[in-house]
C-alpha cells in the first residue's frame, strides 16, 4: 500500500505541473492546433527543431489554454524584426488587447529610435516597460523565461529579470484594458510579417493561485 501511495503521489505531482512539457515536437504543429501540418498561421518548421515565421505570419496559438505556468523558449531575431508573445489570449481579436502581448523585438534597429518605453523587447505592450540592454546581437539565440502566476508576470531574458508586473495593480490603474483582467488563455506568437526563429518551447504548469 505504501508503494501504491508513493506512485499515486508522484502522478498527482505531474498533473499539477511538476515537470516541463515540450510544446513543439520538431515535426508538426501538434499542440498548436494543426497536428500533422508543417505550416500554420504563417509559421513553418525548419531543420533542427525550429519554428520560423514568414512574411505571412499572424497569430500562432496553442491548442490549450493556460493560467499559471512557466514558459521558456529560445528565439533568434533578424534585423528590425517584430513579433510578440500573447498571454491569456481568448482566441479572437488582437492578442495585445483581448489578452496581453509581451514584446519580441529588435529594438536596436534605427527604425525603432522613438519607441515608447513599453514597446521595447520584454515590455508588456501599452502597460509595463522592460529593462533594456539584455538582448544578444541580431542573429544569435536568446533564452526567455515567462512566469505567470495569478496576477504576477515576470520576464527573464538571458538570465536577467527585465520585466515584472502585477495585474491587480494594472487593473486599478488602467481599467479599460480588458485583456489585463483575464487570468487564463492561449499562448500566442504575434507575427507582424518579420522573420523570427523559435526553438526549445517548454511549459510547466503551476498550481492554482490561492
Amino acid at each position: 500500500m505504501r508503494n501504491l501511495f508513493l506512485v499515486m503521489s508522484a502522478s498527482i505531482g505531474l498533473v499539477h505541473g511538476g515537470e516541463f512539457v515540450n510544446l513543439f515536437n520538431g515535426k508538426d504543429f501538434e499542440n498548436w492546433g494543426a497536428k500533422g501540418k508543417t505550416e500554420q498561421a504563417g509559421y513553418v518548421i525548419k531543420e533542427g527543431g525550429v519554428i520560423e515565421s514568414t512574411p505571412k505570419c499572424r497569430f500562432l496559438k496553442t491548442e490549450k489554454e493556460y493560467s499559471n505556468y512557466v514558459f521558456e523558449f529560445d528565439f533568434k531575431l533578424t534585423s528590425g524584426a517584430n513579433n510578440g508573445l500573447g498571454i491569456h489570449y481568448p482566441g479572437q481579436g488582437d492578442p495585445a488587447y483581448t489578452g496581453m502581448e509581451i514584446q519580441i523585438l529588435d529594438n536596436t534597429h534605427p527604425k525603432y529610435a522613438n519607441l515608447k518605453d513599453y514597446q521595447f523587447h520584454g515590455g508588456l505592450y501599452t502597460l509595463v516597460a522592460a529593462k533594456k540592454g539584455h538582448l544578444k546581437p541580431v542573429g544569435e539565440w536568446n533564452k526567455e523565461i515567462v512566469t505567470v502566476n495569478g496576477p504576477h508576470i515576470k520576464v527573464e531574458l538571458n538570465g536577467t529579470v527585465i520585466m515584472e508586473a502585477n495585474l491587480d495593480q494594472i487593473n486599478q490603474e488602467k481599467p479599460k484594458h480588458e485583456g489585463a483582467k483575464r487570468r487564463q488563455g492561449h499562448l500566442t506568437f504575434c507575427g507582424h510579417g518579420d522573420i523570427v526563429s523559435f526553438r526549445n518551447l517548454r511549459i510547466k504548469e503551476l498550481p492554482a493561485s490561492k
